[in-house]
């Protein structure tokens, strides 16, 4: 008798939301790394993530109280390290952006406003962008200060690491402003594979 494999967790609309849950907490913070999008990058990884995948490559960072809480010196370390003319921009990782929207959107709005659209912001998330669409107000709004979304939860079954920033095969690297535009998925157009 074959055993079904465990799955990740899969929420109902605005089952799950930052202000019940982040601890506004963060795992980690690695400046100039060039792995978390395109060109060299500055990654916040949050603490705190429910969708539990299967094989997920930062399994610590799942715990809410993982880390150490989001301070203004750490916000003002990422926006001084980004000044670099040879960081493109910023990346949200985890755990999961979408439940700690209280860190990333005070993030967000602070790159927003030191530099305009000059460096761009990708977000990792398990929510799939039609998810998304029926998710709260922070939700919404985070992923409106966004360029990039690479989204839908890691799938083991799907694995495959000659993908382009993603894990599994059902994840799409999504730009964000034209698909809010257009009001349907457009895909980043330098994807490759």
């Amino acid at each position: 008798m074959s055993q079904r494999k465990r799955q990740p967790n899969n929420p109902k609309p605005k089952e799950w939301l930052a202000d019940d849950l982040s601890l506004q907490y963060i795992a980690d913070y690695k400046p100039f790394n060039f792995v978390d999008g395109e060109g060299i990058r500055c990654s916040i990884y949050v603490s705190g993530c429910n969708f539990h995948c299967p094989g997920c490559y930062n399994v610590a960072s799942q715990n809410f109280h993982y880390g150490q809480p989001y301070s203004k010196d750490l916000e003002d370390q990422i926006i001084e390290d980004m000044k670099a003319d040879y960081v493109q921009g910023l990346t949200l990782l985890g755990g999961e952006p979408f439940l700690n929207t209280q860190v990333c959107l005070q993030l967000c709005k602070r790159v927003r406003k030191e530099f305009g659209n000059n460096k761009d912001i990708w977000s990792w998330s398990g929510y799939r962008w039609e998810e998304l669409m029926k998710e709260s107000y922070d939700k919404l709004k985070l992923l409106s200060m966004i360029d990039i979304l690479v989204d839908g939860r890691f799938m083991e079954d799907k694995k495959d690491l000659t993908l382009q920033f993603r894990g599994s095969s059902n994840q799409r690297i999504i730009n964000v402003p034209k698909s809010l535009e257009q009001d349907k998925v457009v895909i980043w157009d330098k994807l490759v594979h």
